[in-house]
């Protein structure tokens, strides 16, 4: 286990493009030091090529891992209508404001990346009142609560990170839609029935495992797929694994070096 932070140029956050850091963070245990190792030997071997800083590596306790993230996190407004609010900000909505308040912790899922910026910004071209919803990867539950909060009927949140299933499940009950979101670990296996719109904000790797494994079976016929987390030079394994599994691509959607692609389950299928 681990997790890795890449700080980079904001222009959102008003912030000046220069030095890009990446962050990692590594478990105390016999692979995390077999990790560092290779990181400082592959470090250094790229160091011999182009001019790099020594890598610097300090032990964090587990409160400070929880909340370093904190300082570079604020109200975002994602799409139209969508606000993410951390829990310990204050924000006076607009009266068509939707607000969700979000503590991710050590869960994938802020609203800041350009991949859940993109499929919040889906969701509400493309959920409909009382929509059956899938959720594959929910992270901190950020896009199973928007899809709440937007007016599905019913969402199954799934996520194979035990940690991410309690943040989410905690995320949920803070914004009140626990009698609309279905928080359970799991992948797709777990997932039983058919949904008008299923969500993989994953890695385009695993979107394509999980189109050969039937993917295309758990959407009703015209149902939509919104799949993000492929970089760019990604995306045609993506298009070729949803062509041949039964879905079609209707719609691409870019920010930076990320596509996100809806596609919709064909006749047939």
């Amino acid at each position: 286990g681990g997790a890795v932070v890449l700080t980079e140029f904001n222009e959102e956050f008003g912030e000046v493009g220069g030095v890009v850091t990446v962050r990692t963070y590594l478990p105390i245990s016999r692979e995390g030091l077999e990790t560092r190792r290779r990181l400082e030997e592959g470090l250094w071997h790229l160091s011999q090529i182009y001019p790099l800083p020594p890598p610097r590596f300090r032990q964090l306790t587990e409160e400070d891992w929880a909340s370093a993230w904190k300082k570079h996190y604020r109200v975002l407004r994602a799409g139209r209508r969508l606000v993410i609010k951390p829990s310990w900000q204050e924000y006076t909505p607009r009266p068509e404001d939707v607000v969700i308040e979000l503590d991710p912790g050590m869960a994938f899922g802020t609203g800041v990346h350009p991949t859940t910026r993109m499929c919040l910004a889906a969701l509400e071209d493309h959920l409909r009142p009382g929509m059956r919803v899938l959720d594959l990867g929910t992270g901190s539950g950020i896009l199973a609560i928007a899809a709440a909060k937007l007016g599905a009927g019913s969402v199954l949140a799934l996520d194979v990170d035990p940690v991410a299933v309690r943040v989410a499940r905690d995320n949920v009950l803070t914004n009140g839609v626990e009698g609309i979101v279905a928080v359970r670990q799991g992948s797709l296996a777990e997932a039983r029935g058919r949904f008008d719109l299923v969500l993989a904000n994953i890695l385009a790797r695993v979107i394509v495992e999980l189109a050969e494994r039937g993917l295309a079976d758990r959407l009703r016929m015209g149902g939509l797929l919104v799949a993000a987390g492929i970089i760019e030079d990604q995306e045609e394994g993506v298009r070729r694994a949803l062509q041949a599994r039964g879905m079609a691509v209707v719609e691409r959607r870019r920010e930076r070096d990320w596509v996100t692609l809806i596609a919709a389950r064909r006749p047939g299928f």
